[in-house]
């Protein structure tokens, strides 16, 4: 008698459940709806292929297909390891992507700081549209512009000409190319990295600000004491986020900008596995060298994140 009340209840709760389930199916379908678009892009995309990495573990055949290759173990990682160019592409990547976090990172914040200060909405709308379009342009387009920025007869000789120097071929040249990638990096993403900071200083409380300025605070003390502490946990968010990303130096940049030249500052792991996998298709090879990125970069954002956490950080984590 005991066993079917409580079956009973349990038909009922399950019951309850789905019914409430399905309100809101219904009551939300259209933003559901919505949201299918971009989940059917990161299945597709980002877990489907997620099935390749077994070819990191294989001596891949192209005529007997990812199933049927021979399982070769860890024999790949061994090469990887023990070839010397992992370390220069290790290296250069790390030098690159670490440059892009000191200077690159900082500029959105920055700039999102000082145009929350002007009161002319339509001068902030118009520049905040001009600093987004680089983004919305690929390295192609901006490589083609920053080669001929920087060539023999670009602006750039000009003016060391004009102040009497010897033309430099910057693109061709170890001591520049470094430079070049950061600050042209820093062009192409300011704008467009700013966005989110803009949305977290949209957010924070006008009372705040007019407390301040009743206090005869200025806006300088007033962007230092309020708005840069409030964005303190939308900051240390994106800078986790940024860590998992540290060994990627930017493919598509460096691809489009880089020549045999300057190989030896500007080959990174990218480079490096476009080359192995498609030239020499050499793909169980590149794949190795795919996941070992993959699981470095799982590992950074775990440690970063803990970190933080464990500095008190509560509130600036992902978990």
């Amino acid at each position: 008698m005991q066993d079917s009340v409580v079956a009973n209840q349990r038909t009922k709760t399950m019951s309850r459940t789905k019914s409430e389930f399905s309100r809101k199916l219904k009551g939300y379908q259209v933003l559901y709806f919505m949201l299918l678009p971009g989940l059917l892009y990161f299945i597709l995309f980002h877990y489907v292929p997620i099935y390749g990495v077994v070819l990191a573990f294989k001596n891949f055949k192209i005529m007997q297909g990812i199933l049927a290759s021979p399982w070769v173990g860890f024999e790949h990682f061994q090469k990887v390891f023990a070839d010397p160019n992992f370390y220069r592409v290790l290296n250069n990547t790390l030098i690159i992507s670490l440059y892009k976090i000191v200077f690159a990172f900082p500029i959105p914040i920055i700039f999102a700081l000082l145009l929350s200060e002007i009161t002319r909405e339509r001068f902030k709308r118009l520049v905040q549209t001009i600093s987004y379009l680089p983004h919305f342009m690929s390295w192609v387009i901006l490589a083609g512009i920053f080669i001929s920025i920087f060539s023999l007869n670009g602006p750039v000789n000009a003016i060391v000409k004009l102040f009497g120097g010897d033309p430099v071929l910057f693109m061709a040249d170890d001591r520049y190319f470094r430079s070049i990638l950061v600050m042209t990096d820093i062009y192409q993403g300011f704008g467009w990295g700013s966005i989110v900071y803009f949305a977290a200083i949209a957010g924070i409380d006008p009372q705040l600000q007019e407390a301040a300025i009743m206090d005869g605070a200025n806006r300088f003390k007033r962007m230092i004491y309020i708005t840069l502490p409030m964005l303190l946990p939308v900051i240390s968010i994106m800078l986790i986020l940024r860590m998992a990303h540290v060994l990627d130096a930017g493919f598509d940049q460096i691809f489009n900008m880089y020549n045999p030249k300057v190989y030896g500052v500007s080959d990174i792991l990218d480079t490096f596995v476009y080359r192995k996998g498609l030239l020499e298709t050499n793909y169980s090879y590149a794949t190795a060298v795919g996941l070992f990125k993959s699981v470095v970069a799982l590992v950074l954002i775990v440690l970063v994140n803990k970190a933080v956490h464990m500095m008190g950080g509560k509130d600036h984590t992902l978990w």
